[in-house]
C-alpha cells in the first residue's frame, strides 16, 4: 500500500448532519470513523500532511475521553512484561509539552496540561513490600522513580492518611484533562479542513475486496481511499467489516467520581495521588480549577456503562482511607465509560487485514497519554502506507487470527443504557 491517490474534490459539506432522504454523497483521502482523542488526532495529523480528511461520529469530541481522568503515567503504571509498551508510552510522555503548545498555538484554547508529577503511596506492609519490589524494576529500567518514607510521603502531601508506610515519588507523570483535550483537538481539526460528519456509521462500504468509504446513518455515502477504525471499543463491531478484518478489542468499565474543592478552601493536593487499597487501584487527580478525579474501577462486564452504587461507594471508601478528608467534599458527577482493550493491552495500529482499511484502538488505559504519537504513526501510515519503525510492535495485523470478542448488549431502558449520570 503506497501513497494514496488523490479522490475526486468533495462537495462543499457543512458539519451538520445532511437529512436522511437526501442522500448526499462526499469523497476524501481518508475518513476516520470515531470522533474521540485518538480518532481527532489522527485526523488532525492528516489534514496537515495534506489529505482531504473527514470523520463520522455522532458526537465528535465524546468517547472514552469524557470519562477518563488524564494521567499521563508512563513510569508509574509500568507493569512487568510489557517494556515495548512502556517504550512508547515514554515517547508519548516526551512528546506531550510540545504537542500541547502546538495545539494551544492553533486553538487559542488551554487542555490543562500540569508538570504537576504522581505520588504512588501504601497503606500497609504488603503494599509496602510492592511498591519497593515496583521501584527495583523501575530502577534496572533506568526510570525515574524515587523512594520515599510514609514522613516523607506526608511532608509532600498533609493530607494523607497517617498510616501511609512509604511511597513512590515520580516527577516525570504529569496530568492533561482529557475533555479539554478533546474540544482543542476538533477545533484543531475544524481549522485544518477536516469535515465533521454528526453521524454514525452504518455500514463500512467495500468494493472489490477493498474499503471504500462508509455509509452513514443520516443517509450520507462516504467515499474514502483510507478508511480507519478509531471508535475505541466499538471499532470491533462496526457493520460491513468482515468478522476477520475487525480489530479484537473489548469494552472495560470504568467508573469514576468527580468531586469539587469549594472556593477559599484550602489546597487539597498538589499532585496526582495513587495507591492500592486492598488489591484495588484508586487515584486521586486534582484539577487547577478545583476538580477532583476520583477513579477508577476496571471491570469486564461487556457493554454496560451503569453507575453502580457498589463502584460508588468502593471509590469514596478507598480514598477516604487514603486521604480521609476526602468526605468532606462535594460529589458533584459520577460517570462510567468504557475503554478500548486489546488481547495484550497495547495499542493495534496501522494496516488491517482489509485493503483500504486502518486501525487506531485498543490502547486500554493508555489512549490520553498515547494521543501525541498515535497521531503522528497514523498520519505516517496512512501517507507512506507503512508505521514507523518504533510502531512496529504494534501493528494491527499481529492479532490477524484472533476473533472479535462478543458481549450482549445492555437492553435499552434508562437505568441500564445511562451512560451518564449527574449528581
Amino acid at each position: 500500500m503506497g501513497t494514496p491517490e488523490p479522490t475526486a474534490p468533495s462537495e462543499p459539506a457543512a458539519s451538520t448532519a445532511a437529512p436522511q432522504s437526501s442522500r448526499a454523497a462526499a469523497s476524501y483521502d481518508v475518513l476516520v470513523v470515531g470522533g474521540g482523542v485518538i480518532g481527532l488526532v489522527t485526523a488532525w495529523r492528516a489534514a496537515q500532511r495534506g489529505l482531504r480528511t473527514a470523520v463520522a461520529d455522532p458526537d465528535p469530541g465524546g468517547g472514552a475521553a469524557r470519562v477518563a481522568a488524564g494521567m499521563l503515567a508512563a513510569v508509574t503504571e509500568s507493569q512487568y512484561g510489557e517494556q515495548t509498551l512502556l517504550d512508547l508510552n515514554l515517547a508519548s510522555a516526551r512528546r506531550y509539552p510540545d504537542f500541547v503548545a502546538e495545539l494551544t498555538e492553533a486553538t487559542g484554547l488551554d487542555v490543562g496540561f500540569r508538570a504537576c508529577g504522581t505520588l504512588t503511596v501504601a497503606l500497609d506492609a504488603d503494599d509496602r513490600a510492592h511498591l519497593r519490589d515496583l521501584h527495583a524494576f523501575q530502577t534496572s529500567l533506568g526510570l525515574p522513580s524515587e523512594w520515599l518514607s510514609g514522613r516523607d510521603c506526608r511532608r509532600l502531601e498533609p493530607l494523607l492518611a497517617p498510616g501511609v508506610r512509604g511511597g513512590l515519588r515520580v516527577d516525570g507523570d504529569h496530568q492533561v484533562d482529557p475533555r479539554r483535550l478533546a474540544t482543542a483537538l476538533l477545533r484543531a481539526a475544524e481549522l485544518a479542513g477536516v469535515v465533521l460528519h454528526r453521524s454514525a456509521v452504518a455500514r463500512v462500504e467495500i468494493s472489490g475486496g477493498r474499503a471504500v468509504g462508509a455509509l452513514l446513518d443520516d443517509g450520507t455515502a462516504v467515499t474514502a481511499g483510507r478508511t480507519v477504525l478509531a471508535a475505541g471499543s466499538d471499532s470491533g463491531r462496526i457493520a460491513g467489516v468482515p468478522e476477520a478484518a475487525l480489530p479484537p478489542v473489548r469494552p472495560v468499565k470504568g467508573q469514576i467520581l468527580r468531586l469539587r474543592i469549594p472556593p477559599g478552601h484550602a489546597p487539597f493536593l498538589s499532585r496526582t495521588v495513587r495507591a492500592v487499597v486492598r488489591g484495588s487501584h484508586v487515584y486521586l487527580v486534582p484539577r487547577e480549577n478545583g476538580e477532583l478525579v476520583l477513579g477508577a474501577t476496571s471491570e469486564e462486564l461487556g457493554w454496560d456503562t451503569t453507575v453502580t452504587a457498589g463502584g460508588v461507594y468502593e471509590l469514596l471508601r478507598d480514598a477516604h482511607e487514603l486521604v480521609p478528608g476526602i468526605t468532606e467534599l462535594p460529589l458533584t458527577e459520577t460517570l462510567a465509560g468504557l475503554r478500548p482493550g486489546s488481547p495484550d493491552n497495547a495499542p493495534l495500529l496501522g494496516r488491517g487485514a482489509l485493503d483500504g482499511l486502518l486501525v487506531a484502538t485498543g490502547h486500554h488505559r493508555n489512549g490520553v497519554l498515547l494521543t501525541p504519537i498515535t497521531g503522528d504513526i497514523m498520519a505516517e501510515a496512512l501517507v507512506t502506507g507503512e508505521l514507523p519503525a518504533y510502531a512496529r510492535p504494534f501493528a494491527a495485523s499481529r492479532f490477524a487470527a484472533v476473533p472479535v470478542p462478543v458481549f450482549p448488549v445492555p437492553a435499552p431502558p434508562a437505568a441500564a443504557a445511562r451512560e451518564e449520570q449527574t449528581v
